[in-house]
């Protein structure tokens, strides 16, 4: 794709996005989501990117197989629109959250948008790395259920079998899509070392050790709000009823 491509694409995108979330800002939202609806919005609307940009990752490899041996120079036009379309998104939210939320109450998620759209950008712009990039935004399939919980919690649904049943597939994807996929994503570059520039090579590890530090700690809050609370209710309840 030409740069003019580019920034049609990434343009449209933003654009797109925030059709989509005027759209759902239509619809009727839950009573318990009116105290914020700009956070209702903003996580539907990113629940929307990663529904799309998940689903278009896996469909990525599946159309263009030989990008899987090479994720720096072979790619096709559809993974390049995707790395692209995902720049779009990431620069709404980006901006979205400046203009409605105090920064000091997200800081952590404007500096990982930076980071993506560093990244992702010099991707684009060098037409090399993408299938790095799109090996990348597999982590969006866990973020479909991630942003599934928080629509659920917001709604009131935090115990109902559904909301358990997302958590414990958020649980599982989140190990094999965020984990495991960073952690692949860390060996790859370390062993193409000589094949990357210092710039590229450095860039893509800060960014790797940054968004890893940050599963980690989102890693222990799912399990300590998930799995952990609910053992630790059980257990008082137990202890209630030997009172009794």
């Amino acid at each position: 794709m030409e740069l003019n491509s580019v920034i049609l694409t990434t343009g449209s995108s933003v654009g797109f996005f925030k059709l989509v979330n005027y759209g759902i800002g239509q619809l009727l939202i839950p009573e318990t989501a009116q105290r914020n609806v700009w956070k209702w919005k903003n996580i539907s609307t990113s629940f929307v990117h990663s529904l799309l940009t998940g689903v278009w990752s896996v469909l990525c490899f599946c159309i263009h197989p030989q990008m899987a041996e090479d994720l720096i120079e072979t790619h096709s036009v559809f993974s390049h629109a995707l790395v692209s379309v995902s720049i779009g998104y990431f620069i709404y939210d980006f901006f979205d959250m400046v203009i409605n939320q105090k920064i000091s109450h997200s800081w952590e998620l404007l500096f990982h948008h930076v980071v993506v759209i560093t990244c992702f950008g010099i991707s684009v712009l060098t037409c090399r790395y993408v299938g790095f990039a799109v090996v990348a935004l597999l982590v969006e399939i866990n973020s479909i259920f991630l942003h599934l919980r928080q629509v659920l919690h917001m709604a009131s649904l935090g115990k109902s079998t559904f909301y358990r049943v997302n958590s414990m597939i958020n649980l599982g994807t989140y190990v094999v899509f965020r984990i495991s996929t960073l952690a692949w994503m860390t060996r790859w570059l370390v062993l193409n070392r000589d094949l990357i520039p210092l710039v590229s090579y450095t860039i893509g590890s800060v960014g790797l050790a940054i968004m890893t530090a940050m599963n980690i700690v989102l890693f222990y809050r799912l399990m300590r709000s998930d799995f952990m609370k609910s053992s630790r209710e059980k257990e008082v309840r137990k202890e209630k009823e030997k009172e009794m």
